[in-house]
């Protein structure tokens, strides 16, 4: 089965399920209704592809991409635009701000062609008639990413550190600001550098080419495995963690970071 009649095969599915003999499940659904299944399948499929899981990586794939379709076919009854208009429309942005693979302009390397991306975003952006670069980020992303979104629509019009070494010593700034927030007992001023610092560490993240929403992920499921060694060992003794004292959780958190 070729790309074609496989993707053709799926948009049949998906209408069938929408179809009056179809599933009433699927008829009752709206576009604001998928947004809760949307975000999901696309945190399974990031799951699967930093556990290198290439079967999961396929199902979630899968799953997202039923999960797009489904929502444009929603938008395509109602008359707003096709699928194949969605298509043909990411298309063209695509080979819009590829000028350098589809009109043969020369570039000097990756950081002029992010520059030119940036530049042709800004021209579709002034036909959107947006007041800021800014607003094309949207107002729904984790606060991570946001953050990262941000300083990297900044830095793509010259905004930015020249080096990384300086946002380290802003890092640096923010956490002493922090330290005098709680001399002080200023909490309305703590609540404000914390996110200066959390902030300000993201952007040391941008720079050294990390994505920050990706390693506080990678971070949170290694607290998790540990947390859950812990539990496993007090488990199979038959003792509680609430009667276990913090030394002594310690001691076995100490085990589960070489074991897990």
């Amino acid at each position: 089965m070729s790309n074609n009649e496989a993707f053709q095969k799926l948009i049949s599915t998906i209408k069938k399920l929408r179809s009056p003999d179809g599933c009433e499940w699927d008829k009752k659904q709206t576009a604001d209704s998928m947004k809760a299944h949307l975000l999901e399948e696309c945190y399974e499929l990031l799951e699967g592809i930093m556990e290198d899981d290439h079967q999961s990586v396929k199902e979630e794939s899968g799953d997202l991409l039923f999960q797009l379709i489904f929502i444009v076919n929603l938008f395509e009854e109602k008359g707003s635009f096709t699928i194949e208009q969605m298509i043909d429309s990411v298309n063209e942005k695509m080979i819009s701000r590829h000028p350098h693979v589809f009109d043969n302009l020369d570039v000097s390397g990756v950081d002029e062609i992010l520059s030119n991306w940036e530049k042709i975003k800004s021209s579709e952006t002034d036909k959107l008639k947006r007041e800021s670069i800014l607003d094309g980020v949207p107002k729904t992303l984790p606060s991570l990413t946001k953050a990262y979104k941000l300083q990297h629509k900044a830095a793509g019009v010259g905004f930015d550190w020249d080096k990384k070494e300086d946002v380290f010593e802003k890092i640096r700034e923010e956490f002493e600001e922090i330290r005098e927030a709680v001399l002080k007992d200023d909490m309305d001023n703590l609540n404000e550098e914390i996110g200066d610092l959390l902030f300000s560490i993201v952007n040391f993240a941008r720079h050294m080419e990390i994505e920050p929403e990706t390693s506080l992920i990678r971070a949170n499921n290694k607290f998790s495995r540990r947390f859950t060694y812990l539990e496993k060992f007090f488990s199979e003794k038959g003792i509680h963690l609430s009667d276990i004292s913090l030394e002594e959780m310690d001691k076995i958190w100490d085990k589960a970071k070489k074991n897990t």
